[in-house]
């Protein structure tokens, strides 16, 4: 068999299109933005066959490209239903056209019982184990695919809580003699696929430009090269993150990547997928790997306080927390939310002695209501559940006061601290008909513009965007975490930058 090439990109971008035409405008796009590391999958082709030319074609004008030519079967969870025997022609004849590796699922080599000799001179064979459910033991599907003698190993499992990242890890540097490429499928396993290749996994993949990609969780090349540059991660890096049901939505991780690579801090942030019940496992996840800070957004911000060893005062009369770090060992927390809120509302007057409504009562609504309360605000509690409106008004010294009540008075501040009118459901507004206060702050920022912050716009209201409460939390966080003054005007730009792209 052929050598591995000895010196892989670490990221592969996977290819899979029904067509050669679209197959073959894709992977010249991304080879003029500067990628060389390309999975065709064959079996996504309607035509198989198609797909040999697009690699002749290709390869004649990138000669240092590499390319992985897969064929998955059906039995595999592809999309090829010939025979394993024209399975294997069609992988032989990939590597004549120019694929210097191939990819071949050991359930095809475990029908046939050995390694083709077509295989053993025309490219570097990876033997590879997919599991699109769950993460079963790692060390039996390893000695099952080194039953056939290939120059790599590729196993990719389905993460389904924070925890089977770790397993994917520590696989990885149990097995650091091994040209082995590892890594967890769905949004959970994000981390593996951004860390794998500075621990040792041989490369992570990525899908095209926009396109959905191939597997499930997988970031656009974009996103990887952009914001984790897993090409720039070592073992020594920081890893930091937001936990969050759902996750994908976070402009977190944009900010924060931007903040560390203008401040060349050796580290990375990612979004960690967190369902409720999943948070002492996330905990456990973040103890090992190690994780050295991480955000916290709904719905934890309050569960999270029971799993700290240390909570600023503050954040424990709020009884939520917004921010997580490591310090001698020891889980801390604080609440940059207040500054959230605090400082966008400097800019417009002074808290004390002012009538603030807020909207809501979960973590944020709370750290508004104290930090604002401790400002010598008249706080007003309200929302569609008079109990707990009432509840957190009594902690505050505060009043309570239905939606229908507050709408007949009056207010120097509106704080709007639910999710209503956040996206998708950006047509919803909490108040109906005129807004009753002066100054509105909105701390949804996706979309930037709310439907509560267009009427009040139009109501002749100063307002503050959710984006401003959202960077000036954040740049506390990072402060906080790397102990140097946040670039807030990268930030901002990195924020902005992305919020025109996608509402253009």
């Amino acid at each position: 068999m052929a050598a591995l090439p000895r010196s892989l990109p670490r990221v592969c971008i996977a290819l899979g299109f029904p067509t050669a035409g679209e197959l073959g405008q894709a992977v010249d796009r991304e080879y003029r933005e500067g990628n060389t590391f390309f999975e065709f999958r064959l079996d996504r082709l309607t035509n198989p066959s198609a797909g040999l030319e697009v690699i002749r074609e290709f390869r004649k004008g990138a000669l240092d490209a590499q390319i992985v030519a897969t064929c998955r079967h059906r039995h595999a969870h592809g999309g090829f239903n010939g025979t394993i025997a024209q399975q294997f022609a069609l992988l032989q004849a990939a590597a004549k056209a120019g694929a210097q590796l191939i990819d071949l699922e050991i359930e095809s080599l475990e029908h046939t019982r050995a390694v083709p000799d077509i295989f053993h001179d025309t490219a570097a064979l990876i033997v590879s184990y997919h599991n699109f459910r769950n993460t079963p033991a790692l060390d039996p599907i390893l000695r099952r695919l080194r039953r056939f003698p290939a120059e790599a190993y590729k196993v990719a499992t389905t993460a389904c809580k924070p925890s089977d990242n770790m397993r994917l890890i520590d696989f990885i540097r149990d097995h650091q003699d091994l040209p082995l490429v590892a890594l967890a499928m769905s949004e959970i396993g994000m981390a593996s696929r951004v860390l794998g290749p500075s621990l040792g996994s041989l490369y992570t993949y990525a899908a095209p430009g926009e396109y959905g990609g191939t597997a499930p969780g997988q970031p656009t090349i974009k996103a990887l090269r952009s914001l984790y540059r897993p090409e720039k991660l070592t073992r020594q890096s920081r890893v930091y993150g937001v936990i969050a049901s759902p996750v994908s939505h976070s402009k977190s991780p944009l900010i924060h990547n931007r903040g560390f690579q203008a401040r060349r801090f050796d580290a990375v942030y990612l979004p960690f997928l967190v369902a409720p019940p999943q948070l002492p496992d996330w905990m456990k996840f973040a103890a090992r790997l190690p994780v050295a800070g991480f955000s916290v957004t709904i719905p934890h911000k309050q569960r999270i306080l029971r799993y700290l060893d240390c909570v600023e005062p503050l954040a424990r009369r709020i009884g939520a927390v917004n921010t997580v770090w490591r310090k001698a060992g020891k889980w801390r927390g604080t609440n940059t939310d207040t500054d959230g809120v605090l400082k966008p509302l400097a800019k417009h007057l002074r808290p004390a002695h002012c009538s603030v409504l807020i909207a809501g009562y979960g973590g944020a609504a709370r750290a508004a209501a104290f930090a604002l309360s401790d400002a010598g605000a008249q706080v007003t509690i309200t929302g569609r559940n008079p109990r707990l409106a009432q509840a957190l008004a009594r902690a505050v010294k505060g009043k309570a006061a239905t939606l229908a009540e507050s709408q007949k008075n009056h207010y120097d501040v509106l704080v709007h601290a639910t999710p209503v009118g956040m996206f998708p459901n950006a047509n919803a507004c909490l108040f109906e008909d005129e807004i009753p206060a002066k100054v509105v702050l909105d701390m949804i920022y996706n979309p930037p513009e709310t439907l509560l912050l267009k009427r009040a716009r139009q109501q002749g209201c100063e307002v503050i965007s959710g984006s401003e409460m959202l960077l000036e939390q954040a740049a506390s966080q990072f402060e906080i975490w790397t102990g140097e003054s946040a670039p807030r005007a990268v930030m901002q730009n990195a924020f902005q930058t992305h919020a025109l792209q996608h509402h253009a």
